[in-house]
């Protein structure tokens, strides 16, 4: 597992929220004013610095539900509003997208491409907003200053743990179906021809060298797929072309977007419980809790412009239908700590909560987070 996945799955994950947002709040004839606020107080929460250093901290990758939590509070950062189950449609088409767009990646390396893609996009909702416009590109430094010199190797380990990440959800798209580049039952289609990822030459040759590296031989093979060469290595650079289009908005052209629990899904929803529900004694998971949701400033609708309520489906009644019809084992409810199993643990997790203890200081703001109970009953 590598330490350096976090930040990846985070801002990808983000962009793919905004990009959904954007395309429900222009469907849904949302004043500009309105809808400009809300991705601008989203950006400016998910960009925070300080929530940004905790991000960047080398860690492990944290389960779903601890993520789930933390995008559910920024998808509410703003006077914006989703119930459960239009948050659960937002949460699915983001995994569902970002998973898509990792296993197509030409190389390991180009899922920072593709969080670049997401980058520059997201730059285009804020151009009217200075001060936000540089809060990511200061995100777009450190991961210049991260990622710039892993190895291959390292690029490989980091794709393979967001596989891991994603390899029990399959849930159906409409858009992904309607393409045919995803089956009945939840599973992408990979192509098996296209283009080559950079520094790739066509298959079709073999060569076959000696001890001393000199090359002794040549043999053709036929491939039986239908290769094109990469034009040009896409940039990394703060401004440039990216070439890999993995991670643009598919939302630019306005079209529904429905989402479905595939049977496959359903029988592995069991068996996935423990991945999707954290143990709450872990010390990592409270610390990524604490730490993430306490640098968020969510800014809490104030003065007379009143909040509103977005709806991801396209009528109330699939609304409600949807939050009637999801399955039980991936309702997020309340955890119950029990801290008696044994006297470590119990020691430790008291130590855990007593570092994050504040209720014997003032609180700074009620925009700054909650506190670690308001946070776990969250879960």
């Amino acid at each position: 597992m590598s330490v350096r996945t976090l930040p990846l799955l985070f801002l990808n994950l983000g962009g793919e929220m905004l990009y959904i947002l954007d395309q429900r709040l222009r469907a849904q004839n949302i004043p500009g004013d309105k809808a400009r606020k809300v991705l601008n107080d989203i950006i400016s929460t998910m960009f925070n610095r300080k929530f940004m250093e905790e991000l960047f901290k080398p860690q492990e990758l944290y389960s779903k539900k601890a993520l789930r939590t933390v995008y559910d509070r920024l998808a509410h950062a703003s006077i914006m509003r989703l119930n459960q189950a239009s948050m659960d449609k937002l949460y699915d088409l983001m995994t569902m997208a970002f998973k898509y767009q990792v296993l197509l990646c030409p190389r390991p390396k180009d899922v920072l491409l593709v969080t670049f893609n997401h980058l520059d996009a997201i730059k285009g909702f804020i151009q009217d907003s200075p001060n936000i416009l540089h809060q990511v590109d200061e995100t777009f430094q450190q991961l210049t200053e991260i990622y710039g010199g892993l190895s291959a190797g390292e690029f490989q380990l980091i794709r393979q743990t967001l596989l891991i990440f994603f390899q029990d959800l399959h849930i159906r798209v409409s858009i992904f179906l309607k393409d045919k580049v995803q089956n009945s039952n939840g599973r992408f289609v990979l192509p098996v021809s296209g283009p080559l990822p950079w520094g790739t030459k066509v298959p079709g040759l073999i060569r076959t060298f000696n001890n001393k590296g000199e090359e002794v031989k040549k043999a053709e093979f036929k491939h039986g797929g239908s290769y094109v060469a990469a034009p040009k290595e896409g940039s990394f650079e703060l401004y440039g072309d990216r070439v890999l289009k993995l991670g643009t908005n598919m939302y630019s052209v306005n079209r529904p977007v429905e989402t479905h629990m595939s049977g496959a899904s359903e029988n592995l929803a069991a068996q996935t419980q423990e991945s999707i529900a954290p143990n709450p004694l872990a010390k990592e998971e409270l610390n990524l809790l604490a730490r993430l949701i306490g640098g968020m400033e969510i800014k809490k609708p104030s003065g007379p412009e009143p909040g509103f309520r977005l709806n991801l489906f396209t009528t109330d009644e699939e609304e409600e239908q949807a939050a009637l019809t999801r399955p039980e084992e991936l309702f997020y409810e309340a955890i119950n700590i029990q801290a008696t199993q044994d006297q470590q643990t119990n020691e430790e997790l008291a130590r855990i909560m007593g570092e994050f203890e504040i209720l014997d200081q003032p609180r700074r703001s009620a925009s700054k987070g909650d506190d670690l109970l308001a946070m776990m009953d969250e879960l």
